[in-house]
């Protein structure tokens, strides 16, 4: 089961200027609530009453998740933000960041708390326009009303991808930030611009109008396009949020799509990612589905822990069911204490093994996050979304360590020089394929492949093969030389999470596990 389609768009429209009322979201979530746009632009020929599409990103349930990692990899073991972060976040730099910064203190507490990230309020409406004479951009965002103390807000300016336009200066400007001018480096790196607001103490302002203006003539229209869209009324690629702490006293739960979020980034940063176009699975055979959740039996649940097969976890579920995804396992106790064991052993494997990678630190930091949230306390039995989680990364981490396996065994092949040519011997080589329409991850699958010669010594040849080589070498060039093929084969297994629950669908004779001459 597979997901159909990972982009959801949202499209806006309104009767009249006059009577624009803002509709969307009008609480707080982790999750990401399209707002209400409508451009006014005396730049562009195109009437606000009909204002382009705004689209929500691809990776829509993992947006704002996406964007607390970035928080807690922006910041170093000094508590102050990494060099290669001030362009990612529009800082001109590290001396324009005073130590009782508000983004800085956002950031922090971001990292402080693996588990959880800042509380998020989503704009129900934004106006966005420009005045032709001065070139000055108004932004004004309608936020819904939070009873609650506003702590450290931080109004985040977040794009879909890095701008990779110029290098510009802009200075927004508004009685509601604090400081009321603050300026911003943009860079061909910048994906987030954060501006400080005001904290409130309770039914916070609904609406923030923000000024923003650059001195440089020839950047004015950049900053357009880059704020409002292009004159010809392309897609808006801004996603304002207000991002403010309330206190750990009001802290929710981690939520599931925290998890499955972080599952994804992690497998995405250890699996190898090649170049090759993405592959659909649709209409490949596929055994019939099985449940996995409370009921699932348990000689199912030890054979899948057990089982050796690479996992690929897709969601075919709309974005707005990511979030809200619930999965739940009841174990048994033997098998629960074999779980926590086989769970702690290759969290340990992989740890050691992502040490000879790149880019350890990064996936380092996020397995000890995966595995916090599934950690069993001791003095009380694991809850089963616990139990479910668990299972999960160690799915997940079964698929890592296959990986890194193929991929020391490629490095050592490499390395023996005194070995003779593969070319020359039938053998299983490493293939990666790009998958597509996968959302959790991974959107890899190693299926390997057969190459080299088939002649005497043949090797793992049977009696057709022997016979057939022996006849050509007599002078029978006519006939079909003996090919270096798989001859024995293992199935993929697909974890698909849907608003229905979790079910796993094994596609039989996927990954060539042994080569020989047929």
């Amino acid at each position: 089961i597979l997901i159909s389609s990972l982009l959801f768009i949202l499209s806006v429209r309104e009767d009249t200027l006059k009577s624009h009322r803002a509709v969307g979201s009008t609480g707080t979530s982790g999750g990401l609530q399209p707002p209400h746009v409508e451009h006014n632009s005396a730049y562009s020929k195109t009437s606000s009453a009909n204002p382009p599409s705004h689209h929500v990103p691809q990776n829509a349930p993992c947006f704002v998740s996406d964007i607390f990692a970035m928080l807690r990899e922006a910041l170093g073991t000094d508590g102050d933000l990494r060099n290669n972060s001030l362009a990612q976040f529009a800082v001109c730099g590290v001396s324009d960041i005073p130590s009782d910064s508000l983004f800085l203190e956002l950031a922090k507490e971001t990292s402080r708390d693996q588990t959880h990230g800042p509380d998020v309020l989503h704009p129900t409406g934004v106006l966005m326009s420009a005045e032709e004479e001065t070139g000055v951009l108004t932004l004004t965002f309608d936020l819904p009303q939070s009873p609650l103390p506003l702590l450290n807000p931080v109004l985040l300016l977040a794009f879909e991808h890095p701008l990779r336009g110029p290098n510009m200066d802009v200075t927004f400007t508004s009685q509601l930030l604090d400081p009321n001018t603050q300026t911003v480096c943009i860079s061909a790196e910048t994906q987030y611009i954060p501006l400080t607001g005001k904290a409130s103490e309770g039914n916070v302002h609904q609406k923030w109008k923000i000024s923003a203006e650059t001195k440089s003539p020839d950047m004015k229209q950049t900053l357009k396009e880059i704020l409002i869209g292009e004159e010809s009324g392309s897609n808006i690629s801004m996603y304002p949020l207000l991002l403010f702490s309330r206190g750990t006293e009001t802290r929710s739960p981690a939520s599931h799509g925290s998890f499955l979020c972080e599952l994804r980034r992690f497998l995405a940063d250890v699996l190898p990612r090649p170049d090759s176009p993405p592959i659909s699975l649709d209409s490949l055979h596929s055994l019939p589905p099985l449940t996995i959740g409370p009921s699932s039996s348990e000689s199912l649940l030890a054979g899948l822990m057990n089982s050796s097969a690479p996992t690929v976890f897709s969601f075919s579920g709309g974005p707005s069911m990511f979030q809200v995804h619930r999965g739940e396992l009841a174990l048994p106790p033997a098998l629960l204490e074999e779980l926590s064991q086989r769970l702690e052993q290759m969290a340990t494997h992989t740890m050691e093994a992502m040490k000879e990678e790149e880019g350890a630190d990064r996936a380092t930091r996020s397995l000890d996050r995966l595995h916090s949230l599934c950690v069993f306390p001791k003095a009380e039995p694991a809850a089963g979304e616990r139990q479910y989680r668990a299972f999960l990364l160690l799915k997940a981490l079964q698929t890592v360590a296959r990986s890194y396996e193929v991929q020391r065994a490629l490095r050592a092949t490499r390395a023996d020089h005194d070995r003779p040519p593969r070319s020359n011997v039938c053998s299983l080589r490493s293939l990666t394929v790009s998958l597509e329409r996968y959302l959790v991850g991974p959107n890899t699958a190693a299926i390997n492949n057969c190459h080299g010669a088939c002649a005497f010594p043949m090797l793992n040849g049977n009696n057709h093969a022997v016979l057939l080589n022996s006849h050509i070498e007599g002078g029978n060039v006519g006939e079909r030389a003996p090919c270096c093929v798989p001859v024995a084969y293992e199935g993929l297994e697909v974890v698909d999470l849907n608003e229905h629950g979790t079910y796993l669908t094994i596609k039989p004779d996927m990954v060539a596990k042994e080569c020989g001459c047929r």
